[in-house]
């Protein structure tokens, strides 16, 4: 049975400032943004209900059920820590972290740089209260011009407010300073004022706002049982508020099982935020590691929990070189910018894994990539190939990528543990489903083949491509309006990568030889850039069929090149 215990914001800060109120280790981070914390401020002033707060209750001098942390005051991980005797009565929060913390921060600190500031001269008449984050005053609009009339605003910080009126007691005393500080002399303007600081007083200050019902642990039961117990009351109460994902469920499980899961995922994920990795595909990554493609919250237990805590330095190494590899392939911009499919970082990080090198020397195990390391020659072919027929996409036939797709490659990959990676098995996987998929380049392939990809291939760049860099090589007005061309106007022949400046600049709708001729500053490197044929005679549109065949010719080398296996 639960305890309710009344209080104001104001005793809520000096409880987590005390530490008594602490987050569990099963609660994931701070997930509220600028905004929702400032419609809660609002939400405040007009002593409008904003929910009740569950927590466990531990007293002093008992072990903790869980590893736990205090709150962040400014947005900034702070890691969980394990002890082994309570020093004081504290309160786990289940569920209204996020109220909580956007009141702390709100209140007390700052978040993404900037504080929370509070208007003053707010129509409080509409209760129209106005709360922003910014870096600074000068950073906040001099006047709100939202409804029929032009208001002048006064923004102070909300921590100048709650430090000067917690040390103060007396909202009177603070209007009455700073209306002689700013030199605020017209009656409606006090007023206003006058009424807003009130409000602000009352509602941090006096009114019972802050509802926080008491749970007690029946300690006689089995610590991991109790543990389980909480992460399924957590997962129930917050169905009700911020949703959590099955992957923070989860997450939420397997901290119950092993503190030390904090580390790993805070950990993880920062060192490898750089392609991409979340939260839910790092989990994902470990059931796959564990030869688990289709885990259920169910499913998991202590042993997921175990595996990732002991095993957080070689994971951890596998993406690192996974991001190497990356770079190395030239796709690094291309995830960065374009977030694709995951699945392939998932089964090249699966393949390092299992490979019979010890995790320290793991490291350089791409630093001959250039010349004679074979298995990444067969790692660059498999992806670059899948991502070229979209392998990775939903393609029908029952083939559905992280469900049909994950487990198949799973299969292939489990068998092969420790050897080369193993491309043509998985090609053969593709075919036997059956996808449409070709290892052919042809004239036929190359127009079915993914567009970034083949720009990636012709160019040799990381960067990933931008649509407004994509140009028509024989100007779209000109080829339109033929009626012999209109087939070879949008197509993979026809198309270079030129900045967007030059494209609507100088090249603007100019014939391929009036550009090349009179515009070009180095041709020989533009031709050679952009694989464009050395026979000026095909530049002119009247011969524009015999170019798109012998570019054709070129880029089909050049891609064939690009990913054969010496």
């Amino acid at each position: 049975m639960a305890n309710w215990d009344p209080i104001t914001v104001r005793e809520a800060i000096a409880r987590i400032r005390d530490d008594a109120i602490v987050l569990p280790v099963i609660q994931r981070r701070l997930v509220w943004d600028e905004d929702k914390m400032e419609l809660l401020f609002d939400t405040l002033l007009r002593s409008n209900s904003f929910g009740g707060i569950m927590s466990i209750e531990e007293e002093k001098d008992n072990r903790p059920i869980f590893a736990f942390r205090k709150f962040t005051v400014d947005g900034t991980i702070v890691q969980s820590q394990e002890e082994e005797v309570l020093p004081k009565t504290h309160n786990l929060i289940i569920d209204g972290q996020q109220r909580l913390q956007s009141f702390y921060i709100g209140l007390c600190g700052s978040i993404n740089g900037k504080q929370l500031y509070f208007d003053l001269f707010s129509d409080y008449q509409e209760s129209d209260f106005n709360f922003r984050f910014a870096s600074s005053v000068a950073d906040l609009p001099a006047t709100d011009d939202d409804k029929d009339h032009i208001k002048e605003c006064l923004w102070l910080s909300t921590n100048y407010l709650y430090t000067k009126l917690d040390a103060l007691n007396d909202d009177d005393q603070l209007s009455d300073y700073i209306t002689n500080e700013r030199s605020i002399i017209e009656p409606e303007r006090i007023k206003t004022l006058r009424k807003n600081m009130r409000l602000f007083y009352n509602n941090v200050f006096n009114q019972k706002h802050v509802g926080i019902a008491r749970v007690t642990v029946n300690r006689l039961d089995d610590v991991v049982k109790s543990r389980q117990k909480i992460v399924e009351l957590f997962r129930r109460l917050n169905d009700g508020g911020t949703k959590l994902s099955a992957f923070d469920l989860a997450a939420s499980k397997m901290k119950g099982f092993d503190w030390k899961m904090e580390s790993f995922l805070d950990d993880v994920l920062h060192r490898n935020a750089e392609i991409g990795l979340s939260q839910d595909n790092l989990l994902k990554l470990v059931f796959l590691l564990r030869n688990n493609s289709k885990k259920e919250m169910m499913d998991i237990d202590e042993t997921d929990a175990a595996f990732a805590v002991a095993n957080k330095e070689r994971i951890d190494m596998c993406l690192s070189l996974t991001l190497k590899f990356l770079k190395m392939a030239n796709l690094l911009g291309y995830y960065a910018e374009k977030r694709p499919s995951f699945i392939p970082i998932f089964f090249i990080c699966y393949h390092l894994y299992y490979l019979q090198i010890e995790t320290a020397k793991l490291d350089g195990y791409f630093d001959n990539f250039d010349t004679s390391n074979n298995d990444y020659k067969h790692i660059y072919r498999w992806i670059i190939l899948s991502l070229l027929n979209g392998v990775f996409k939903s393609r029908g036939a029952g083939w559905i990528p992280y469900k049909t797709g994950i487990r198949k490659i799973l299969i292939v990959m489990r068998s092969n543990q420790g050897r080369l990676f193993p491309c043509a098995e998985l090609f053969a996987t593709y075919r036997a489903h059956p996808l449409v998929f070709t290892e052919d380049v042809n004239e036929s392939s190359i127009h079915q083949f993914d567009r970034d990809i083949i720009f990636n291939l012709l160019y040799n760049s990381s960067d990933a491509v931008r649509e407004q860099d994509i140009d028509h090589i024989q100007p779209y007005t000109l080829l339109s309006q033929i009626q012999d061309y209109q087939n070879i106007t949008n197509i993979i022949e026809n198309y270079q990568l030129l900045d967007s400046g030059t494209n609507r600049g100088a090249k603007r709708a100019k014939p391929l030889n009036e550009w090349i001729l009179n515009d070009v500053q180095n041709k020989q490197l533009y031709l050679a850039r952009h694989f464009i044929p050395r026979n000026e005679e095909v530049w002119k549109i009247e011969n524009y069929k015999k170019f798109i065949s012998d570019r054709r010719d070129l880029l089909i080398s050049k891609i064939k090149t690009s990913i054969e296996i010496a």
